[in-house]
Formats: structure tokens, C-alpha cells, sequence
């Protein structure tokens, strides 16, 4: 049996934070929130490994992310949010630490608000030097053009929060055609945010959506809790594995556990 499944499952979206860090204006001001807490909670779970997304707030500063990764040498991935003119010794270093892609947020206040078409394809060739692939957390509005710029580069997309389906979309929505047409190109998506969603503890509207978007994206599905719940009400915690209950009623339990255990070994090793 593979040495990472004896280690647990995956949580494939979470984020850690440092009070003292910089942060951008125009958002939350995070409060401390890192790599210990967050094995703590995943661990009775079933959850060994995690795979740190950069937060919006710290734009290209991963030294918050960077600095957990380290803790754990080789357990943990990461995704990051880097620029352009990025040196490939930053890129270098940060492989090594375990970081496997770069993020866009066109949905965050203080993500990307400029086309990043342009900045990815100044990328893409240090990015498939790397093996590196490519998140998405956008408005389902923008799948289409993001289905074009996965047949322009060739480059592995991950789409964050299921790709921005909200819940009670219709399967007349538009959206679902260019879904299609990235699920072929080979893209991934990920199973998460349903608060961000438009849908409410226990989740129950989301699982329609999330038993189409299995027939599309088969085998390239992972699940991510999306801790801290940086949306959310900090006083009102929700249950670490709240956002995994509607994958597992979805799916069932066998391909459930393949989608936190199995799935997420071929985009992350």
C-alpha cells in the first residue's frame, strides 16, 4: 500500500495565517491561525496531509505559507500566488518546499482584478518546466474563458469551489457546457466552499451539483474543508468535517474515500 495512504487522507484547500504578517488593505485582517491547529482538527478526520493555499490577503508574499511547509518537510503541498516577472530561484525554493501550482482569485476584493491571461502565459513555460498546474477561483461566468486559455497553454487547471456553481443551478446554465469542455481538456475541480455557494449547513443543495460534476470530471476530483472559514463567523466554528458530509451522501462511501485518499496522490505527488 502506498506509504501516503497509511499517513491518511487529503485535504486539499486550506490556509494558514500569521498575525504579525503584512497584509493588503481592503480585506480581513487575519488573526493567527497555523499549520498545528489545523493538524489537530484534520487528524481525527482521517486527514494526514493538507495542501496550503496562498490566502488573497498576503498576495505574493508566501513566506507565511512557505515557513509551514517547511515545518513538515516532504508531508504537505502548497499552492502560491506569485507574479510575472517571479525569479526562478523563488520558484526553485519554492518547489522544493512542496508547492505544485499557482493560484488566480478573480473573486476575492483583493486578488486578481486585471485579465490574467496575459500574466499566465508568461508563466506557463517555467510552470510546465515544474510540473506545476494552474487554480481557478472564479465566477462561473468567466469557465469559458478559462476553457480557451487550458487548450492555448496545456497547462492542468484546478477549479476552486466547484468551479463557482451555486447552489440551485439550473442544468440549463451555460456554464455546464464550458465544464464540459475543460473536464475534457483534463482539468480538475475541486470539491469545496459550499458556503461560499449560497447554500447552508448540512449542504443538502449541493449535492445534486456535486453528483453531475463526478460524471464529468471522474477520477480529477479532490475535496478541501476550506479552513479557516475565513467567510464565516470566527465565533461560531464550523465542524471540521461539515464540508465533507455532502461529498460523502453524494457520492457514496467508496468513492468518496477515493476522492480524500486516492484521487489527490496523482495531482499533488
Amino acid at each position: 500500500m502506498n506509504k501516503n495512504r497509511l499517513d491518511g487522507g487529503w485535504d486539499c484547500h486550506v490556509h494558514v495565517f500569521s498575525a504579525a504578517a503584512a497584509t493588503l488593505a481592503g480585506h480581513y485582517r487575519p488573526a493567527t491561525r497555523d499549520l498545528a491547529e489545523i493538524e489537530i482538527h484534520a487528524a481525527p478526520a482521517g486527514v494526514g496531509h493538507l495542501v496550503l493555499v496562498q490566502p488573497s490577503v498576503y498576495g505574493c508574499d508566501n513566506a507565511v505559507m512557505l515557513q509551514a511547509l517547511q515545518a513538515a518537510p516532504g508531508r504537505h503541498r502548497g499552492i502560491a500566488v506569485v507574479a510575472p516577472e517571479v525569479g526562478d530561484a523563488e520558484l526553485d525554493l519554492l518547489h522544493a518546499a512542496g508547492v505544485r501550482g499557482i493560484r488566480f482569485n478573480r473573486v476575492s476584493p483583493v486578488g486578481h482584478s486585471a485579465d490574467p491571461a496575459e500574466a499566465l502565459l508568461s508563466l506557463a513555460p517555467r510552470l510546465r518546466e515544474r510540473g506545476w498546474h494552474v487554480q481557478w477561483y472564479v465566477d462561473r461566468a468567466e469557465l469559458p474563458q478559462l476553457a480557451r486559455l487550458q487548450a492555448e497553454t496545456g497547462l492542468v487547471f484546478v477549479l476552486d469551489h466547484l468551479a463557482g456553481l451555486m447552489a440551485g443551478t439550473p442544468d440549463s446554465d451555460p456554464a455546464w457546457s464550458a465544464l464540459e469542455a475543460l473536464a475534457r481538456g483534463g482539468a480538475w475541480i475541486k470539491l469545496s466552499g459550499w458556503y461560499r455557494l449560497n447554500a447552508r449547513q448540512p449542504y443538502v443543495a449541493m449535492q445534486p451539483l456535486i453528483t453531475r460534476v463526478a460524471t464529468l470530471f471522474d477520477t480529477r476530483m479532490v475535496w478541501g474543508s476550506d479552513w479557516p472559514h475565513t467567510s464565516l463567523d470566527p465565533t461560531d466554528p464550523l465542524p471540521y468535517d461539515a464540508t465533507w458530509t455532502p461529498v460523502r451522501q453524494a457520492l457514496g462511501g467508496e468513492r468518496a474515500e477515493a476522492v480524500r485518499n486516492d484521487y489527490p496522490q496523482t495531482l499533488y505527488r
